[in-house]
């Protein structure tokens, strides 16, 4: 018969990051269940999570107030209630990637399509070499396109993977949104610009390219074009803010896991880097360059008993462990 042991504090040494993406022309959030999926593998999140691997210097702050209803003369509480719901958190990506860019800006987080020969300069990335039309077969992790198309493709290339854009206005990218529109534009190239559909090739056949990673949007849409990519660039300013859900996991060392589920996560601020020199002895040496995320919580109606909610904080004991 197993004996159970007294449960001390978990002691965990990083934090893991997952975010999946808000709808939001219906503020549908992603719910993360612990009863079903608690146990899952940190290496393989559950669909539609995104694993952002580890982050540092996790730090979650409430901010909500709380004031007390008086009543009687002289005036004495009665009991309290929430005046104010609000919470933020912040940390810092260990990694530079497309998604973790763009959650740590506070507007549009755009790619920079492969110019075109002559194409005027622009900030945000000049006009682009014409797209080409993904062919059906296509999945999540093996494009399919023409076989003159396909020749002009290597390994190592980056693709963004999208349909064009008709002049459509309100949130523009799915399954993430990337961008809001108030009037129609005239760049065709515009959803993949903001698009977060993109990918690595690993290797490249006569009619197919094969990526390193699925793409996040899933496998191409009908109509949708393909386009190389070279790098991101983002903005200071703007209207547009990204929301996301967000799961924060500390894996304690017994097995034992805690979770912090935020339904609704928007960027706080704007751009914001940390330098970390890799030596102490030299602080004006080589640093490494971290993106710094600020974010505010945005309150949930809980179908349970109808209470609005921030944050949800679940704890997995280890195997054993009184409780």
């Amino acid at each position: 018969m197993a004996n159970s042991f007294a449960a001390p504090a978990p002691v965990a040494r990083r934090v893991r990051a997952y975010f999946a993406p808000v709808n939001r022309t219906t503020q549908t959030p992603v719910l993360f269940d612990p009863s079903q999926i608690g146990s899952f593998n940190l290496d393989a999140a559950p669909v539609p999570w995104i694993d952002l691997g580890w982050i540092q210097n996790f730090t979650r702050k409430s901010t909500s107030k709380s004031g007390p209803i008086l009543t009687g003369i002289p005036a004495a509480p009665l009991e309290q209630t929430r005046a104010v719901l609000e919470a933020q958190l912040d940390f810092e990506f260990l990694g530079w990637t497309k998604l973790t860019m763009a959650l740590a800006t506070g507007s549009q987080h755009m790619n920079l399509l492969a110019p075109a020969a002559g194409a005027a300069a622009a900030a945000d990335g000049a006009k682009a070499v014409p797209a080409v039309t993904v062919q059906s077969g296509s999945t999540a992790s093996v494009i399919q396109l023409a076989a003159t198309d396909a020749a002009n493709f290597t390994s190592g290339a980056m693709i963004a993977v999208d349909a064009d854009y008709t002049g459509q206005t309100g949130f523009v990218g799915s399954p993430v949104s990337g961008s809001y529109l108030r009037q129609p534009l005239t760049d065709i190239d515009y959803i993949r610009r903001i698009t977060f559909n993109v990918g690595l090739v690993l290797g490249v056949s006569a009619t197919t390219l094969i990526l390193a990673q699925p793409l996040p949007g899933g496998a191409p849409a009908a109509g949708a074009k393909l386009q190389v990519l070279s790098g991101f660039v983002d903005r200071e300013g703007g209207s547009f803010y990204h929301e996301w859900s967000a799961l924060f996991v500390m894996q304690g060392s017994q097995g034992d896991r805690i979770f912090f589920h935020y339904p609704r996560l928007q960027s706080l601020a704007n751009a914001e880097e940390s330098a970390t020199p890799l030596d102490n002895k030299h602080k004006g040496g080589l640093a490494r360059i971290l993106l710094k995320g600020q974010f505010l919580a945005l309150p949930v109606i809980d179908p349970l008993d109808g209470e609005r909610v921030l944050c949800y904080r679940s704890f997995k004991p280890a195997a054993y462990a009184q409780i």
